[in-house]
């Protein structure tokens, strides 16, 4: 493997294009081929070359490789590039469901590769600082989690609804933060825009260590939010990754003696603190991560393996909504 990686780009749709911009300035990696038969009518590639295929991608010689192309083709561009022996980060959602998902699972685990999900979130300032601080104990037991997502509709998707293309980001990033897997769901969606895909839904879950979740996820919303609340015994903290703030309201010590305001609040009148933490752009971060496992000094990746429960916990989600009952995330899994 030589000293400076080379990158391989599939796809430079609108997501790709922030992955070439971003892999065309990553230190110890040089972006020296993209495969995308409909080109580059965007004109992102730069000086790169664009090819119409993954074969001929591959050809160029690249040590590592990313996928951004549309979900439904996930599965076909990264079997290949198992095969060719090429480690390899696909964006998320991982595949179109649970059962093509296992393929890539199996395909990389079985050729020994580095393999990697962009569920970037994970490296969104905001959601960082929450996890330290919830591992250290600041907020105690922790009692649940709500989500917010919703903003108008992306017209860069067109094959799968607001479950997979935006709840796969809550999912993901609750399992992770609060370091427990999804036991059970119950959801209901809507179709509202005439599309073939739900446009919104209304999860409710319980965790294995028995955190109850929601998440209000949508694309009709001219509001635009990416709003991370957990609750537990000394407060609440708020994760807001579009500004990548944290901040945590603590349930304090001073009685209230407004009794209307009193009522009202529920708690006695606690402090709120917005912290100052760093804010390096989080694709950097995951592509960085990603380029460091490839070279053996890191383990900060999210795996096709997590990204197969995550997909898992999704179909759970669908499937509640469309048969109208509580779905247990292993009836997906097994």
């Amino acid at each position: 493997m030589s000293e400076t990686l080379r990158v391989g780009l599939v796809g430079i749709g609108m997501m790709g294009r922030n992955h070439a911009r971003v892999l065309s300035s990553l230190d110890g990696a040089r972006l020296v081929a993209i495969a995308d038969p409909a080109g580059d009518p965007h004109r992102a590639a730069g000086a790169t070359p664009v090819v119409d295929t993954v074969t001929e991608m591959v050809e160029r010689g690249i040590d590592m490789a990313v996928v951004a192309t549309p979900t439904g083709f996930h599965l076909s561009a990264g079997l290949e590039l198992a095969a060719a022996g090429i480690p390899t980060l696909i964006e998320k959602p991982l595949a179109t469901d649970a059962h093509e998902s296992q393929q890539l699972v199996d395909a990389f685990e079985g050729a020994g590769l580095v393999n990697a999900v962009g569920h970037i979130e994970r490296c969104n300032p905001a959601l960082l600082a929450l996890r330290e601080r919830l591992d250290h104990g600041d907020l105690g037991e922790i009692y649940q989690v709500a989500t917010r997502r919703q903003g108008p509709f992306p017209h860069r998707i067109a094959d799968v609804g607001v479950v997979k293309d935006l709840a796969t980001h809550d999912i993901d990033l609750t399992a992770w933060v609060i370091r427990s897997q999804y036991r059970s769901v119950s959801a209901h969606s809507a179709h509202k825009s005439g599309r073939m895909h739900e446009d919104l839904i209304s999860v409710t879950a319980q965790m294995e260590d028995g955190t109850v979740v929601s998440h209000l996820v949508n694309w009709l919303s001219p509001l635009k939010e990416r709003v991370t609340v957990v609750t537990g015994e000394r407060g609440a903290f708020v994760a807001d990754t579009l500004t990548g703030d944290l901040t945590f309201h603590e349930n304090g010590l001073i009685r209230t003696e407004w009794d209307q305001v009193a009522t009202f609040r529920g708690v006695t009148e606690g402090n709120s603190t917005r912290f100052a933490i760093p804010k390096p752009e989080p694709l950097r971060v995951q592509h960085e991560h990603f380029r460091d496992a490839v070279l053996g000094v890191s383990d900060k990746v999210v795996t096709m393996r997590e990204g197969l429960r995550t997909v898992a916990v999704a179909d759970a989600c669908l499937r509640s909504a469309q048969e109208g009952r509580t779905v247990e995330v292993s009836e997906v899994l097994a």
